[in-house]
């Protein structure tokens, strides 16, 4: 059976909106064609890169004595991250180096997310090749962290729990090294997949009002709250992905809690 026009449109207009291209749509304007090495969610982290550099180069003041405006409210971000969820998954010493990298995921996923929600602008973090370097980099100091902090036998003996009989610790082994594996994938699916399925919702929701004009008037109704529902979760995921990474290596660094 053919799909009617209509279907077909809604499908392409619903695409367009979430896969990556070389063209970037802008209200009321023509497609701008982006060069062939450069593509749309590249462009977005580029941006969001950029904004960060600003915000944090030119607007936050370090030497205030009394943080006041954006200087104030980027240190709350810092701070929640260093004391609520650095330090309580890696200990003081551990939590205290890994801050910046931490405030670094979660300002840049933030970042990326927030612009998902302006018209003009693309999710890059409903794109997998985006989040799967952020979970790269978990991996990494899930691995090579802790062989450098460990050294590799207790790199190896995170891996074989106190208590577990002989009999069966190859095969706890190797779910425990499996387990890293998994993990990354969890971190690197969890976002993509959310920020994804998100944005398709509330696109679908508006797809039916050109379809159907008046008729759909609870099809706005619905992607408004949903997308009012988004930007709680733009904040929720860059939380979590922050949290479960800094869980994931806190179990490497220090296997024995």
């Amino acid at each position: 059976m053919n799909e009617s026009p209509h279907s077909f449109q809604l499908d392409q207009y619903i695409l367009r909106h979430v896969m990556d291209s070389h063209e970037w749509h802008l209200p009321f304007l023509p497609p701008v064609q982006l060069p062939t090495f450069l593509s749309l969610h590249s462009l977005m982290v580029i941006l969001c890169a950029v904004i960060l550099l600003v915000l944090f180069c030119v607007f936050y003041r370090k030497n205030d004595r009394v943080p006041t405006g954006i200087t104030n409210l980027l240190e709350v971000f810092v701070q929640f991250v260093r004391d609520e969820i650095a330090i309580p998954s890696l200990g003081e010493e551990d939590g205290q180096k890994l801050t910046p990298l931490f405030c670094t995921f979660f300002f840049f996923i933030l970042g990326l997310n927030l612009m998902g929600q302006i018209p003009i602008f693309s999710t890059a973090t409903a794109n997998i090749g985006v989040t799967a370097p952020l979970a790269l980099i978990t991996f990494f100091l899930m691995t090579f962290g802790a062989i450098q902090k460990n050294g590799f036998g207790g790199f190896l003996k995170a891996f074989m729990p106190a208590g577990v009989p002989k009999l069966i610790m190859p095969f706890i082994f190797f779910l425990e090294l499996l387990g890293v594996f998994i993990k990354t994938f969890a971190l690197m699916v969890r976002l993509f997949a959310n920020m994804l399925a998100g944005h398709m919702v509330v696109l679908a929701l508006l797809g039916l009002v050109v379809l159907f004009g008046a008729w759909a008037l609870p099809a706005i109704v619905l992607a408004v709250g949903i997308s009012l529902l988004e930007i709680l979760v733009v904040f929720l995921q860059a939380y979590i992905f922050v949290l479960l990474s800094a869980v994931f290596i806190g179990q490497m660094y220090h296997p024995e809690h």
